[in-house]
């Protein structure tokens, strides 16, 4: 089995090292991450800049690929021009922090996975609750075994997993559960600071607010210490409003 991998926290990130460690027990790992952390970076790609590749060492051992750019970079790099053929998956993570919820839509993880169903591969996006995580091993194990349960049932054309896990050890974990996207989203604000010389300047702060209350929700599950499994797709067509907008008649306004 071919599994390429990659992430949005860089190719030093102990997430990607952990993943890659645990995921060549069950087949044969390729990493291609960004060189540089590309957290909330979305599903950008690089256009109008050139890309360069470089072997990635660890340890004075070959890792990985580096590539100056984004996860999405990555994740195009590594199917046609590294690997040169499809892989059988595409896993992206361990990443530091949560993605649920509203997150998603700026997360370097999930849409690292995201432009893998673009291409047609099957790929899972995975997160631990925690910037400082302690419970990588968990993780990972939790992964391997969704990586051989997509391969054996596959998904559907555009579908990839977004999966959360919470930074605890195995036994602490309630369990999995298949849940939504739910809709808890940041209260964020650009808070004004200075700087030693008295040069104002602004950081990205902010507050979460919680409204998802139901366990089929992913940031519901996690905050309960279930590991969330939310099927996702890049499809944003939002179809109720869809059907709702025929009787607007918007024909006659052209």
């Amino acid at each position: 089995m071919r599994i390429l991998v990659s992430n949005d926290d860089g190719i030093d990130a102990e997430g990607i090292g952990a993943l890659a460690e645990k995921l060549r027990e069950i087949g044969e790992v390729t990493v291609v991450a960004p060189r540089t952390e590309q957290s909330a970076v979305g599903h950008k790609i690089t256009m109008k800049n050139p890309l360069r590749v470089t072997d990635y060492k660890k340890n004075g051992k070959f890792f990985g690929y580096a590539v100056d750019g984004t996860p999405a970079d990555c994740v195009k790099m590594g199917i046609r021009n590294i690997l040169h053929k499809k892989p059988d998956i595409v896993v992206s993570g361990i990443n530091h922090g949560s993605n649920t919820a509203i997150n998603t839509i700026y997360s370097g993880t999930v849409s690292a996975a995201r432009e893998a169903a673009i291409m047609d591969v099957p790929a899972i996006a995975v997160s631990i609750t925690s910037h400082d995580p302690a419970q990588f091993d968990t993780a990972a194990e939790i992964v391997n075994k969704l990586v051989l349960l997509v391969v054996k049932h596959g998904l559907p054309t555009g579908t990839c997993l977004n999966v959360n896990v919470p930074d605890l050890p195995r036994e602490q974990i309630k369990g999995v559960l298949l849940t939504k996207q739910g809709t808890s989203k940041w209260d964020d604000i650009y808070e004004e600071r200075f700087d030693p010389y008295g040069k104002k300047y602004f950081w990205l702060t902010g507050v979460l607010l919680e409204t998802d209350k139901d366990l089929d929700r992913d940031q519901c599950a996690i905050t309960n210490n279930y590991v969330s499994v939310s099927p996702i797709h890049f499809d944003l067509t939002d179809y109720e409003t869809f059907e709702k907008m025929k009787s607007w008649q918007i024909e006659n306004i052209g």
